[in-house]
């Protein structure tokens, strides 16, 4: 029975009915819900790693123990599994292994825009690259098949785009395969002898890989119109059919890495004018230029950002439709801190101290947003700990005492914890704070292993932040709640005037968990109100200035989204704001 499936589900489909049985992966948008669905499949063990290099390891070890085995992760995710990705192009596998990636063209939850075909080209290792639900599903399977044939891992390539988009597939049974494990140290064991024997592999299983993209169905051509050729590939490709259906010749590349170069040659023969239509870098168009063809591309189209039908027609020179408009301007709705967001409290104090901090990936990057404008660097996953321990050895007294390091708890497992040793190793008098809002928060509540449950919500080993910290040497670590003002003021002060390495965990669950139970809403005494603004100094969504009965302008609370956290009542030198009364 056919079904309309979001990109993400498809995926997760296609590992099953492939007869995936081991997956391991780090929550990153817009991969997240490979994972989320695949779980449902009680065929499929699933986990969430620490990171992205630990969980292409645990794929890597389950597909070399026989089984089929995925992970996902998003772009920059790639760059943390690099490491084995590239050497497990030289080892090969056993049984089938997948690597899901999704890049995010348009930056909606990233901090760069990288287009993850490099990392296929460099560590040689075959790419395939669906365009919508039906091909994900489709693609999944075959890039088992692939893996198992060339002895090779392979990159299955989403973007938010497919990712996040649904369309019609139909799906089909599983077919459980297995292989057994066979003691290999030539192929599996890469010290540089074996590794040197093994490089000639890689190269010949990449010219058997060209010769299966000359001829394969990933690859196709849809004859139209031969005014005009264009060469296109994953999203790109709809906007493409939509902008022209068969008024132009397509061909449709499934297979990223490698290009074929006799099925463009002969495509490019048959049309007049030939395009390159492919969102991020020019790899295709240059990969064309370098066979000697004529073709147009990002002299035409743009290397930054997202495409859409209305983009690709403007550029290549057709008619756009008119589209609905809206005469009155939206106004800006920036992402903010929920109310009661537990990070909130925490940094309006270091604002108010003066600190500088720097900052880490997760929701919590928004405290660099104003009116709390507290974070001053973010760069990756872990970044913000071992870059201000280089701040603090750059500047000395300068910045000792007034620099901090803010990271979450999921984020400190993830890529934290070194550079939270390099501090204890080095010392630096350096001052972290983790930010344990008890769950994975940016990309929708996943457990992480601080947490003290698994990917399916059953109990599992929890890290002891307290303790772990300890372990690694330091000897000054203090707990805080962030919704106490006065307390949080007191700790940072005490830390940061210690000529020690220390850390503070800021803990309050995050204000969204179903598990969190809230006190009633506050209200605003409009007698006691002065209109001060003191209240606004936090960000919180839940507060407004909003006109009096008198017109007067004064604080408002929206009870709808008020969590009764109580910080803005900290915050009122005329304490104008009280509860409503029962909490849930």
């Amino acid at each position: 029975m056919k079904e309309l499936m979001l990109g993400n589900k498809a995926v997760a489909r296609g590992l099953y009915e492939a007869g995936c049985a081991f997956v391991s992966s780090y929550p990153g948008t817009p991969s997240t819900e490979i994972t989320e669905e695949a779980v449902k499949y009680d065929e499929i063990y699933c986990e969430w790693a620490p990171n992205e290099k630990v969980a292409m390891e645990a794929a890597f070890g389950a597909c070399l123990a026989g089984k089929r085995a995925f992970c996902a992760m998003k772009h920059v995710g790639l760059n943390v599994a690099a490491d084995p990705l590239y050497t497990m192009s030289y080892t090969g596998v056993n049984a089938g292994m997948v690597i899901g990636v999704a890049d995010d063209a348009g930056m909606h939850s990233s901090q760069n825009e990288q287009d993850s075909r490099h990392h296929a080209i460099a560590s040689k290792v075959p790419m395939l690259e669906p365009s919508d639900s039906a091909e994900a599903l489709e693609f999944a399977k075959i890039a088992y098949e692939l893996s198992e044939e060339y002895d090779t891992p392979v990159l299955l390539k989403m973007c938010t785009r497919v990712a996040h988009s649904q369309s019609i597939v139909e799906p089909g049974q599983r077919r459980e395969s297995s292989k057994s494990y066979e003691k290999n140290i030539a192929k599996y064991v890469m010290m540089p002898g074996n590794a040197i024997r093994r490089h000639p592999f890689v190269e010949e299983r990449m010219e058997k890989l060209r010769d299966y993209a000359e001829h394969s169905p990933l690859n196709r051509v849809e004859t139209g119109d031969s005014g005009i050729g264009i060469i296109t590939s994953s999203t790109s490709y709809q906007y493409v059919k939509e902008v022209f259906g068969n008024d132009a010749s397509v061909l449709k590349l499934g297979i990223a890495n490698p290009l074929p170069v006799d099925l463009i040659r002969d495509f490019a023969g048959k049309v007049d004018t030939l395009y390159v239509v492919e969102e991020l870098d020019p790899i295709i168009e240059t990969h064309v230029r370098s066979l000697g063809l004529d073709v147009k591309g990002k002299e035409l189209l743009p290397i930054c950002g997202e495409f859409s039908q209305n983009l690709v027609a403007k550029a290549l020179g057709r008619e756009i439709s008119e589209s609905a408009s809206i005469d009155e301007p939206i106004p800006p709705r920036p992402p903010v801190m929920c109310s009661g967001c537990p990070h909130r409290g925490l940094f309006y104090t270091l604002k108010k101290l003066g600190c500088t901090v720097l900052g880490d990936i997760g929701c919590y990057t928004l405290g660099a947003v104003a009116p709390l404008s507290s974070i001053e660097m973010t760069l990756c996953m872990g970044a913000s700990i071992s870059a201000a321990h280089g701040f603090n050895k750059a500047l000395g007294a300068e910045s000792e005492g007034k620099t901090v390091a803010v990271i979450g708890d999921s984020t400190f497992m993830h890529s934290g914890m070194t550079g939270l040793a390099n501090i204890a190793y080095n010392q630096s008098n350096s001052t972290v704070i983790i930010l344990d809002n008890s769950i994975t928060g940016m990309t929708g509540h996943q457990q992480n292993p601080t947490t003290g449950y698994n990917i399916k919500g059953d109990p599992a080993g929890k890290i002891n932040l307290e303790a772990l910290c300890a372990a690694m040497g330091f000897e000054s670590v203090q707990v805080v709640d962030p919704y106490r003002l006065d307390e949080c003021e007191r700790v940072i002060k005490e830390e940061l005037a210690k000529e020690i390495p220390s850390v503070i965990i800021s803990r309050r669950p995050c204000a969204l968990l179903k598990y969190v139970k809230h006190s009633a809403p506050l209200r605003v005494d409009p007698d006691k109100c002065r209109s001060c603004k003191s209240c606004m100094k936090i960000g919180c969504p839940s507060i407004s200035m909003k006109p009096d009965a008198n017109g007067t302008v004064k604080a408002c609370v929206d009870a709808t989204q008020c969590v009764g956290c109580g910080v803005c009542q900290q915050l009122c030198p005329f304490d104008a704001f009280e509860s409503c009364g029962k909490g849930e």
